[in-house]
């Protein structure tokens, strides 16, 4: 593969959608091209080089509400320690 689809930004996108598509088709769904009969990875692969294969963004992650650190306590005089008891 010397260069991705337009509409994809990474390699690591493509490989995601063609392992998820190839996954569909090992589970019975029907291919989307026609061809000689090959392995579901090739049709995959296939498949998301003619576009064929839908995808989107999804929602931007909310952000993480700031967090409080706890203060660690000191021992009380009180207490007594496990050297006392």
């Amino acid at each position: 593969m010397d260069r991705l689809p337009e509409k994809l930004d990474s390699k690591f996108r493509y490989v995601l959608l063609a392992a998820g598509r190839a996954e569909q088709l090992m589970r019975g769904a029907r291919p989307k091209i026609d061809s000689r009969p090959r392995k579901p990875t090739v049709m995959a692969m296939d498949e998301v080089n003619r576009d064929l294969v839908a995808w989107e963004y999804g929602p931007a992650p909310e952000p993480e509400p700031p967090q409080v650190e706890a203060v660690e306590e000191a021992p009380n005089a009180s207490t007594p320690s496990t050297d006392e008891l």
